[in-house]
């Protein structure tokens, strides 16, 4: 892996040399650390179930609801059934800036969870009128799963509704705040959306968010968490996943990971 220094790749260099980062962590000279590698899963929790390294993906031309890969490297997508275990970063942040470019065919849903408990909803949503917070690009609201899974709120709808059709690809940038603790450990400020931009369009800004979402709203939260990107609500491939942390420290091993799975 490639380490060019400058700006917070500078501190992460020193960590390496210092021996409190791990060699794999990788930032170039504006402190960009890339998740996905050409061949391998290094960056991620194993195991990593049926992810697989393709060189690209399109949609089935006998079912829209699959992706078929092309043999290469640069693109990992969610093995041929289209479902398999959440992919969980290694490392865990703090406040980060994250890309994504993720492509998803018909009726298909996934999500990139900060910290693994804060979902930006991945959703087949194009063209609707008026998007909610389950739809493409939207802060996915709590839940609860019994009696049956249901929301509890309206989570955040996206301003606008920049999702492109089943079969394209799409970029998610993102400016995440983790919350703030005290020196006893008490909350004293709420995570925060800083920006979310989707296909070149700001679809939040400045939005807090007081709890997890989805159903595990209630689990504790955390100053730093892993990225996580999810795998087992239907097919979905990824490329240029990459993260840049904000708050000086760079990535850090999580003392214990959340439970960030669920049935969002």
């Amino acid at each position: 892996m490639r380490l060019r220094l400058g700006g917070v790749g500078f501190v992460l260099m020193t960590a390496v040399l210092a021996g409190t980062l791990p060699s794999r962590v990788v930032a170039d000279e504006e402190g960009w650390i890339e998740l996905i590698d050409s061949g391998a899963f290094d960056a991620w929790t194993p195991p990593t179930g049926a992810w697989a390294v393709v060189g690209d993906v399109r949609l089935d031309p006998e079912n829209p609801k699959r992706l078929v890969a092309e043999p290469g490297t640069g693109v990992v997508y969610n093995g041929p059934t289209g479902r398999t275990r959440n992919l969980v970063t290694k490392e865990a942040f703090g406040d980060v800036a994250v890309h994504v470019e993720f492509l998803i065919p018909k009726g298909s849903n996934s999500g990139v969870k900060l910290q693994g408990v804060y979902e930006i909803q991945i959703f087949d949503s194009a063209g609707k009128a008026a998007p909610s917070g389950s739809d493409c690009g939207g802060i996915y609201p709590r839940a609860e799963l019994r009696p049956r899974y249901h929301y509890l709120d309206a989570g955040h709808p996206p301003r606008t509704n920049a999702a492109r059709p089943a079969g394209q690809w799409q970029t998610l940038e993102l400016t995440f705040r983790a919350p703030r603790f005290d020196a006893d450990g008490r909350k004293v400020a709420d995570a925060r959306f800083e920006t979310v931009v989707l296909n070149g369009q700001v679809i939040h800004q400045d939005v807090a968010v007081a709890t997890p979402t989805g159903n595990v709203w209630v689990l504790k939260q955390r100053p730093r968490g892993p990225l996580l990107l999810q795998a087992d609500h239907g097919p979905v491939a990824f490329r240029d996943v990459r993260v840049r942390p904000l708050d000086g420290d760079g990535p850090s091993r999580p003392a214990s990971a959340p439970e960030a799975g669920g049935a969002e």
